[in-house]
């Protein structure tokens, strides 16, 4: 079905084509050749209505009156013909040329409004068709208009009619021009009405000044009409006459096909002074040659004078654009920076560094299109809370800056406090409503690049303190040195093999079976000695060390777990935790097969830890989560109950395994609320028919509860702390 209507404009324009360009074979002046020109011209007629029956399009009456026009031209060679056949001759006028000269106006009109299109006017195009026209009219006015004229011996109706061809087609020539030359009537439909026209005007020059010569002979030139008629009906029954283009207006340029057109026309003055001082220079027409030239030479100018009005539109245009960001309409860096410049020679301004909190989240569940939304939305909050002569700008991304021209701490702290608050309120973008929040930056002092770098460190100072606003001291700078340093370490503790993997048993209650085993990575450094996961593991988060440093323990995991399954000492699975940055990896899920291919591990056995947090802003994370368990690997989710919305996220992800915190166990033995919730999450894993383990197990105590309101697994040091490989009994590892 989608094919159809282009299978039958381009079968029909084809078959007409064909026909058209077969008609020179016809023999000349014969009933069968007039039939045959008046049927391709008439199944034209009858192609366009069809089209516009079909289609239906939103200017309909445009199209009507064209199919108008072309029907009283097709009358007009139907009684042409039957005026011939029935007199023997021609008589000149007659009521075909009345028929022919009433076509005109309609062809021009629907022409005309067709290439009208919408958008600003374009007068370069104007004046590009009015060239066009010019130098067209100069070969008429030589050919026709001017001997016409000068033959005062012939009767003035007679004249008049003469003239009144000639005229018509530069009056059509000037909107075919405008169709053809319009950036936005690039549509297959108005190109097909755009080339039919200048066929058949050039068909009518020839003709025109052929019959004036009486070399007229038709042939080719005949043919050439019904190429016109087939283009007209094709142009109707493709399916883009529907609707008027209405984009916005291209770039203002002159390819090279048009310069080429019109140094053509251009030059069709001198042309014509040329051709008839070699033939008759007495017969020069002077006057009319100058003044087309005059004209000719006036558009030029005024085409040059339209470029360079152009340019420097465009030129201020591409100021504004270096200088704005085009999806919020703030200033962008580049202006942004050169404020700054400004402001600091001035005085001594004050920065405010702006990083979204769960824009990520959004972009990677929502798509690209919400995320512009949602930007430009925040670009009109931060815009709406500025005070007089402050600036805004997005540096890029999901970050944004205020400067402030004056130092003003005051200021900058219940500005950023009126930020912070107009951002975290619910966004409308993209049919849903967003939270995002915003983590800020303030500094001062020192040239533009100190500045910015302040303002930096204060922003992931404050980002680091759970997303507020931090102004910046000197100690944030020693921090991040401090940081800077461990990120390094962590490069070189990776190469030289400074970590290893200690394992955690999970086990059965009552009775203390191993069932399981979680893989946790430590770090002994010779300078620093025992680094806590608290410490490296967000410095590898955010440096991206986290990915190698992933990689490095799943496989050794992995390898660790076959050589158990060798001795036969093997638990029934055991776990890797994965962060959120792991999970967004291009590839993770096929690092995960060939890994458990290499060592030979059944992928039932293998037990991916997520936390909540890792997995709330879905997209990568969750498609990463989902091909996991398509792949065999049990998920679980880790720290269950302190996230962001757990109940939610057992609807939608494919989890087996759920460790409640905890923060949930430690006082389960004491009536209140964390024995209430304790209660309730393992009765929601059970309803879901999903395994509960209960983390942080230190007493008997807590274990006999657990066990008494539910609970069939748990980890903690009351069941056995964190052991190496080779410190790991063969008792403490068996199912």
């Amino acid at each position: 079905m989608r094919n159809g209507p282009v299978r039958f404009w381009a079968g029909w324009l084809l078959v007409a084509a064909t026909a058209a360009l077969c008609f020179p074979l016809m023999p000349d002046d014969t009933l069968a050749a007039r039939i045959y020109v008046n049927a391709v011209g008439l199944s034209s007629v009858a192609a366009m209505i069809i089209g516009i029956r079909r289609h239906r399009p939103e200017h309909w009456r445009v199209w009507a009156l064209f199919a108008t026009g072309l029907a009283v031209f097709i009358a007009g060679d139907i009684t042409y013909d039957v005026t011939e056949l029935r007199l023997g001759e021609y008589p000149y006028p007659s009521w075909a040329d009345v028929l022919y000269l009433c076509a005109y106006p309609l062809l021009f009109t629907a022409l005309a409004k067709l290439g009208r299109g919408h958008g600003d006017r374009d007068w370069g195009g104007i004046i590009d068709a009015a060239v066009i026209s010019t130098g067209i009219g100069l070969v008429y006015w030589v050919f026709v208009i001017g001997p016409t004229l000068g033959d005062v011996a012939a009767p003035p109706l007679e004249r008049l009619v003469t003239i009144a061809y000639p005229l018509s087609d530069v009056l059509l020539t000037t909107a075919t021009a405008r169709l053809l030359t319009r950036p936005e009537n690039r549509t297959t439909s108005l190109r097909l009405m755009g080339v039919g026209a200048a066929i058949m005007l050039t068909g009518d020059l020839f003709y025109t000044t052929m019959s004036a010569t009486a070399e007229y002979t038709g042939g080719l030139v005949e043919s050439g009409f019904l190429v016109a008629y087939a283009c007209w009906g094709a142009a109707a029954l493709h399916p883009s006459m529907r609707q008027r283009p209405d984009t916005a207006l291209a770039a203002h340029r002159i390819g090279k096909g048009r310069l080429a057109v019109l140094a053509m026309f251009t030059l069709i003055a001198p042309g014509l002074l040329f051709l008839q001082g070699f033939t008759d220079a007495a017969a020069i027409a002077w006057g009319p040659l100058g003044i087309g030239a005059v004209a000719l030479f006036l558009l030029v100018v005024l085409r040059m004078w339209d470029l360079v009005q152009q340019l420097r539109t465009q030129a201020t245009r591409l100021g504004d654009l270096a200088m704005h960001d085009t999806l919020t309409g703030l200033a962008n860096r580049r202006a942004f920076e050169e404020r700054l410049a400004a402001a600091v020679a001035a005085g001594a301004p004050s920065v405010l560094l702006l990083d979204l909190n769960g824009f990520k989240a959004v972009n990677d569940r929502f798509g690209h299109a919400v995320g512009d939304d949602l930007l430009a939305a925040v670009g009109r909050r931060i815009g709406a809370e500025l005070p007089e002569g402050a600036v805004a700008a997005r540096m890029g991304g999901d970050e944004f800056a205020v400067l402030l021209p004056g130092p003003c701490p005051d200021h900058c702290e219940d500005l950023a406090v009126r930020l912070r608050a107009a951002i975290h309120r619910p966004i409308r973008a993209g049919g849903q409503d967003l939270l995002v929040g915003a983590s800020i930056g303030i500094a001062d002092g020192g040239d533009p690049v100190e500045i910015l770098r302040r303002a930096d460190v204060a922003m992931y100072a404050a980002k680091a303190d759970g997303g507020r606003h931090r102004r910046y001291d000197g100690d944030l700078d020693d921090r991040a040195g401090e940081e800077a340093r461990l990120g390094a370490e962590l490069r070189t503790a990776l190469d030289a093999g400074e970590f290893h993997l200690v394992y955690q048993p999970i086990v059965e209650l009552p009775y203390g079976n191993v069932v399981a085993v979680e893989s946790l990575v430590r770090w002994w450094n010779p300078e620093r000695g025992y680094v806590g996961p608290d410490v490296f593991i967000p410095v590898a988060e955010r440096t991206g060390l986290i990915v190698e440093l992933g990689e490095w323990i799943l496989r050794t995991a992995c390898r660790q777990y076959a050589q158990w399954w060798r001795q036969g000492v093997a638990p029934h699975r055991f776990g890797v935790n994965v962060s959120a940055r792991q999970l967004a990896e291009p590839g993770f899920v096929d690092l995960v097969a060939a890994v458990l291919a290499e060592t030979g591990v059944h992928p039932a056995r293998l037990v991916v830890e997520v936390t909540e947090t890792a997995v709330f802003g879905g997209g990568a994370a969750v498609r990463a989560v989902r091909e996991l368990t398509e792949l065999g690997v049990e998920i679980a989710l880790d720290d269950f109950g302190t996230g962001h919305s757990s109940l939610g996220l057992l609807q939608t992800l494919p989890v087996r395994v759920l460790k409640v915190d905890k923060s949930f166990v430690e006082n389960v033995t004491m009536a209140g609320r964390h024995a209430v919730i304790a209660t309730s999450l393992i009765q929601v894993a059970n309803g879901l028919g999903l395994v509960a383990v209960a983390e942080g197990v230190e007493t008997a105590e807590q274990a006999a509860e657990l066990y008494r309101i539910g609970y069939r697994r748990a980890q903690g040091y009351h069941f056995g702390r964190p052991a190496m490989a080779q410190l790991t009994t063969a008792e403490q590892v068996a199912a």
